[in-house]
């Protein structure tokens, strides 16, 4: 697919143990011509943990996009009426966005671009990344696979014997994922077996 003139909406919420496993993806949508814009919730901006600190990311991002971060809803609403996003990847998305998304809730930039891009009707795509995917927010990841206009990385279980309820995307293929978005179908399969 051919990236160039295409704007890539890359949002992180806060999973800091899957930033080092995306900023590789990232590196590919630069690479292959696309505009991205970074989009992060507050935890990405303000903690430090033991996988990087809040301004080692930021600058990663800012090093690898050219592009300023999205950090706020202010930031992020212009989004919506400007058509500036051609598919959103969340990427990683973790339970709490994906129970607010899934919920119609709208706290940080992230939430607000999605929800952006689902009123234009174009592509948001999540890579899931949640210990409890098997859990109780299953029902939110259901009802956004049954949502219109939101695709998902494929996904499986990361660790079936010491955590049976999470799930993670296999980040590696969120640019393949995002390709098939723009042409309205869901990559197949979704579900897979994570080595």
């Amino acid at each position: 697919m051919n990236w160039n003139g295409l704007t890539v909406g890359y949002a992180l919420s806060g999973s800091h143990c899957t930033f080092a496993e995306v900023m590789p993806q990232i590196q590919r949508f630069v690479d292959a011509g696309a505009n991205v814009v970074p989009i992060v919730t507050q935890s990405l901006m303000t903690t430090d943990t033991r996988f990087g600190t809040a301004q080692e990311w930021k600058s990663k991002l800012l090093e690898i996009t050219g592009n300023e971060i999205i950090s706020t809803i202010v930031q992020a609403e212009p989004l919506g009426p400007s058509k500036r996003i051609d598919v959103l990847l969340i990427a990683p998305c973790t339970g709490n966005t994906t129970s607010k998304l899934a919920n119609a809730l709208t706290d940080s930039a992230v939430l607000m671009a999605a929800n952006s891009q689902m009123r234009n009707g174009r592509p948001v795509v999540i890579g899931i990344s949640t210990n409890d995917g098997l859990g109780l927010n299953m029902a939110n990841i259901a009802k956004l696979m049954a949502a219109k206009s939101i695709y998902f990385v494929p996904f499986g279980q990361d660790d079936p014997v010491n955590k049976p309820n999470s799930l993670v995307a296999k980040m590696d293929l969120a640019m393949e994922a995002c390709e098939h978005a723009l042409q309205g179908k869901q990559m197949q399969p979704v579900l897979i077996e994570r080595s």
